[in-house]
């Protein structure tokens, strides 16, 4: 068979240096922002902060043909966003509000003493040797964020080894992860729920309810853990009474230890440093972007300066000096960029914010949930004029606060459902309706998937069993067997 060359003429778009870096500063949030601005300026000696009118306008003015290109593409830069048509209906503060004039807001701080640090302050009161503190503080190293161990006992050994040039046999780890055991909360350091449950149960004052308890975990935990409570009671000869006051003394436990700090969705919302701050003042909305801690930026002085003196013997320059120009060229065009990365970043994040607050205006307004219209990517990006990936990339990492609380930017979106009347509404009052029943459900017979799909049709929602499923997933409630109590 004979092989023949076809010429194919492809047409493919390529993203610039400079789109590829605003499309990663979207996906920061406020935070990771702020450390992305500290680790270029340390990298880059061009790159300064302050604001300086006549050095900015200079430097644009001085620019080559490369750069004026880069300002004018509009795949990822949408332009100019004060016009009359681009600006919601109501009033929004973000267009004119300063960062001076940014009323100072109150975020809560999770405590300074993290949970590694507190068991390394508790191992410190332990009797152990020096060898043995180190192999202690190594094993708290390795703890994850739920106080769990999930490294081997032989990997383990063989690290502190090869990382620390200690050798210790495996039983000596174990007689230290014990230790570390007995320190608070109680639970750390298990490597598996079933050793966790175990080491805050043998903790417990000891009763007979308490030592029931002990024995479903020890020799019943499969069964346990699916509820096959008629199973336990023939194999631990226990009343229903008897296995419901140990199952009610085991739920009690806290499954994540190390999430003490944190244990509650309340309290990890709490702790998010939100990315944008929304404030109603009667009908109108003012919003603006939490830039507190984020500097403005500009071109180096003294490094532009000195690039113009290198500049200006051009022709009589030394191979070294050629050399030294490039890099000062390369410097100087990479932080051009990255500031205007920033604050294509910062047009970006106001415009997609505007359009939520335009498209869920009511729920702003009142903070009820039942007011959230169904939205999703696609009204935002029309709403923009960004790509869909672009909206995507900044909801998926971005929270507002309101005068409700704080909320991810993914909370805003929701699929379009119908009534049987042909009313369109959100698949998050379907959620809501849901979670509700379930909760009022009888708990020794819950509802299944089918009786809630079926208690819905009757509501008029026209909804089909899998969709039932799939929403009670996603509200991270477990299928009617494993709500079963006794």
């Amino acid at each position: 068979m004979a092989l023949r060359q076809q010429q194919y003429l492809k047409q493919s778009q390529r993203l610039s240096p400079m789109q590829l870096q605003v499309i990663k500063l979207i996906e920061l949030t406020s935070i990771e922002l702020e450390e992305k601005i500290k680790q270029e300026m340390e990298e880059n000696p061009a790159l300064d902060e302050g604001i300086d009118k006549n050095e900015a306008d200079e430097n644009v003015a001085d620019g080559d043909d490369e750069y004026s290109e880069l300002l004018s593409e509009e795949d990822i830069v949408k332009g100019d966003y004060t016009s009359e048509e681009d600006m919601p209906d109501y009033r929004l503060s973000a267009a004119t509000k300063t960062d001076y004039e940014q009323p100072k807001v109150d975020f809560a701080l999770t405590s300074d003493l993290s949970l590694h640090q507190s068991l390394l302050d508790q191992i410190k009161l332990r009797e152990l040797s020096e060898k043995e503190q180190m192999i202690a503080e190594y094993i708290i190293g390795n703890l994850d964020e739920n106080g769990y161990l999930e490294s081997t006992l032989g990997a383990i050994s063989d690290d502190l080894i090869f990382q620390q040039n200690i050798d210790t046999t495996q039983d000596r780890i174990e007689d230290i992860l014990e230790e570390i055991q007995y320190l608070e909360p109680a639970g750390i350091g298990a490597r598996n729920l079933q050793e966790c449950l175990l080491l805050q149960m043998r903790r417990k004052k000891k009763s007979e309810i308490n030592d029931n308890a002990i024995r479903v975990l020890e020799e019943t935990f499969d069964e346990f853990t699916k509820k096959h409570y008629d199973k336990i009671k023939r194999q631990l000869s226990l009343s229903h009474e008897d296995l419901r006051d140990a199952v009610d003394s085991i739920i009690s436990l806290n499954p994540k230890p190390g999430n003490i700090w944190s244990d509650s969705i309340e309290m990890a919302m709490a702790n998010i440093t939100p990315d944008f701050i929304v404030e109603v003042d009667g009908p109108e909305i003012n919003m603006w972007l939490n830039n507190r801690n984020i500097p403005s930026l500009r071109v180096n002085r003294d490094f532009s300066e000195m690039m113009k003196g290198y500049s200006k013997n051009k022709k009589s320059m030394s191979s070294d000096n050629k050399q030294a120009l490039l890099f000062m060229k390369q410097k100087i065009d990479s932080a051009r960029w990255f500031i205007e990365a920033v604050n294509q970043r910062k047009v970006t994040l106001q415009s997609t914010m505007e359009a939520i607050i335009a498209l869920q205006y009511d729920f702003f307004i009142t903070g009820d949930e039942a007011t959230l219209k169904p939205m999703i990517l696609k009204d935002v990006a029309e709403k923009t004029g960004f790509d869909i990936s672009t909206i995507s990339r900044v909801s998926n990492s971005k929270y507002v606060q309101t005068q409700t609380g704080v909320y991810p930017l993914k909370f805003f979106f929701s699929e379009s459902m119908r009534t049987d009347e042909g009313e369109d509404i959100s698949s998050r009052e379907v959620k809501m309706i849901l979670k509700e029943k379930i909760e009022n459900e009888n708990p020794q017979k819950p509802l299944t998937d089918e009786e809630a799909t079926k208690m819905l049709n009757d509501k008029g929602y026209v909804i089909a069993r899998r969709t039932v499923a799939k929403y009670r997933e996603q509200l991270d409630i477990p299928v009617a067997r494993l709500r079963k109590k006794l």
